[in-house]
């Protein structure tokens, strides 16, 4: 639980709050923020292995912050926090390799997991939001692929790395990502970093 933590909100109440809980329970909260630019220039200069944001703040929004450290190239982990339930918000936060998309009602139920999940390289999203959003695309593309493939995708929802699936199927990690890459392209997913297990994570009632 010592990876570092900057937490960004423009509720004074939610940020105390999100603070005192993430305190209390022996995480490292470096610093935290009261808008967008100063969220931004403390990401920049204390380098946080994680920042939590609120998607809507003034200046700059979660959105808007993990734009610019994704065109910038810093490790920081960005978890948004909202109380929207809005697929394009989703789909953008998507496309900007974030690692956690939380819903502000349940975020004291939801960080603990969200944030174990994160430090594991693992990218979380609350249930609550991926059930309201039915996030079934390219579902009815699983038809085309192979057992190989599908195979591929079961044991990748078991949080298995490439070379652990080889390993296990007897094939070469090499071989492991080009099946990927394959899988990729035939259920039309974008190819950003995590997107293939971010689609497992979504769509794993229809892996079994």
């Amino acid at each position: 639980m010592n990876n570092s933590i900057l937490i960004a909100d423009d509720h004074p109440l939610i940020l105390k709050g999100l603070n005192d809980f993430l305190v209390e329970n022996g995480y490292n909260v470096l610093a935290r923020a009261k808008d967008g630019r100063e969220a931004y220039q403390l990401i920049k200069e204390k380098q946080p292995d994680i920042a939590i944001l609120d998607i809507r703040m003034p200046y700059l929004d979660g959105l808007e912050i993990a734009r610019k450290c994704h065109e910038e190239e810093l490790s920081t982990k960005i978890v948004l926090i909202t109380f929207e339930k809005d697929e394009a918000l989703y789909e953008q936060a998507k496309g900007l390799n974030i690692y956690g998309y939380v819903l502000k009602e349940f975020a004291l139920e939801e960080i603990e997991n969200c944030l174990n999940s994160v430090q594991n390289n693992i990218p979380y999203f609350s249930p609550e939001l991926l059930e309201f959003l039915e996030v079934d695309e390219s579902v009815k593309a699983l038809h085309l692929l192979t057992t190989t493939e599908k195979e591929i995708l079961r044991l990748i929802s078991e949080n298995k790395t490439a070379k652990e699936i080889g390993e296990q199927m007897y094939i070469s990690s090499r071989t492991v990502e080009k099946h990927k890459s394959n899988i990729i392209k035939k259920l039309d997913i974008t190819p950003f970093q995590n997107n293939l297990l971010i689609w497992v994570k979504e769509n794993q009632r229809h892996l079994s």
